[in-house]
């Protein structure tokens, strides 16, 4: 769609001007009185009444008429069953995206015998279903951006050496009907419409579970997931950071985009090493100081005002500060000069760079002499 011209400009060689030659009220079906260009035209293609020709009438008399010479022919879309007539049968991957699928049973997989990873990104599928036959080989299914509404019982069910399903960008309202999936590593539920985490008992071997871009309220039903390293939850609905402490091997936590305020619940993930929790209503960093083995934090985007909370955190590498409220270089070096580790701090977008941005990036310097990177520039050894 062409990009609307503002009042008061013209595009490029289509000259518009008022002309009031018809003050008489419109009527309907006619154009809008005295908007024309230079050679008259009013916007509008009409055609009078009586010079409309028909080329074939015979087409309105004859119900056999026929003007097939006259098409021209159109791009011929393979069936299902073909689109895998080229693939070799002893294939351990089967690529098929983009390619208007409807129906995976029509692709009849149970010709290859040998294939560990199927990837049916952005077809048409509807209904998870046509796997039996390369159950015994297949690891890794890929279904993302499809129009799958439920799981059902039955499509799934033999697929017990998965170790990979994705099933983002579907429509899917429901996690169920995996739970017997007790080989799967990482499972993708992004950008569906779920709204309560369920289902997922039994996955003990579960390292990475993405639920990023649902209706995800509360943090629940993830004690049995004792394997889990990370979990992704953005632009969710989410609260509070409840329901994480029967997760020991928890390291990496995605909530950004979410309504988190306080960060104390995190005392029951000591272990966790990367926190990221932009775009919330945080106010302070009060409550991180049991997790003093974060390694990369990433705040941008709240309400900070300081810094403080962050003295014990000594492993920090990465802290990622922008559009925050800290103004107080005097606390930056009080709360990171002793981080040894330090490399990268992001602090645009706060008062310490906006009040003075020509000097901001030396006063850091001078305060954190560790640091490699500030904002998006590498700063020279010295």
């Amino acid at each position: 769609m062409p990009a609307p011209v503002e009042e008061g400009t013209r595009s490029p060689g289509h000259h518009i001007e008022l002309v009031d030659d018809n003050p008489s009220p419109r009527h309907e079906g006619e154009a809008s009185p005295g908007l024309r260009n230079s050679k008259g035209w009013d916007g509008k293609l009409r055609v009078p009444p009586k010079s409309a020709v028909l080329a074939n009438p015979e087409a309105l008399s004859d119900p056999e008429y026929s003007d097939d010479e006259n098409i021209h022919p159109g791009e011929e879309v393979a069936a299902d069953e073909d689109l895998l007539d080229g693939e070799p049968l002893d294939t351990d991957e089967i690529m098929c995206t983009h390619s208007r699928i409807q129906s995976i049973s029509a692709l009849q997989l149970e010709r290859f015998t040998r294939v560990e990873r199927i990837c049916l990104r952005q077809n048409l599928i509807q209904d998870i279903e046509g796997l039996d036959g390369v159950a015994a080989t297949l690891q890794d299914l890929d279904l993302y951006d499809n129009l799958i509404s439920h799981i059902g019982r039955v499509g799934l069910e033999p697929l017990t050496e998965l170790t990979n399903l994705d099933l983002s960008f579907n429509k899917i309202k429901h996690i169920k009907h995996i739970s017997h999936l007790r080989k799967l590593t990482d499972l993708f539920f992004v950008s569906n419409k779920i709204s309560k985490i369920e289902g997922l008992e039994g996955l003990e071997h579960l390292r990475n579970l993405e639920l990023g871009s649902n209706r995800i309220r509360v943090l629940e039903n993830l004690d049995s997931l004792k394997a889990l390293e990370e979990l992704w939850v953005a632009k969710n609905k989410i609260t509070e950071l409840s329901g994480l402490g029967g997760l020991p091997n928890l390291r990496l936590l995605s909530i950004q985009s979410n309504r988190i305020r306080d960060l104390s619940p995190l005392k029951d993930i000591p272990q966790l090493e990367e926190l990221y929790i932009s775009h919330n209503a945080l106010e302070s960093l009060e409550g991180l100081e049991h997790n003093t083995k974060l390694r990369v934090l990433e705040i941008s985007n709240n309400k900070v005002i300081s810094l403080e909370g962050l003295g014990p955190l000594v492993d920090l590498e990465e802290l990622w500060a922008s559009y925050n409220l800290i103004g107080d270089f005097a606390e930056v070096e009080r709360e990171l000069a002793d981080k040894k580790r330090l490399t990268t701090v992001y602090f645009e977008g706060n008062p310490l760079q906006l009040r003075g941005p020509a000097l901001y990036r030396n006063k850091v310097r001078l305060a954190l002499p560790q640091v490699q990177q500030i904002d998006a520039t590498f700063v020279r050894a010295s």
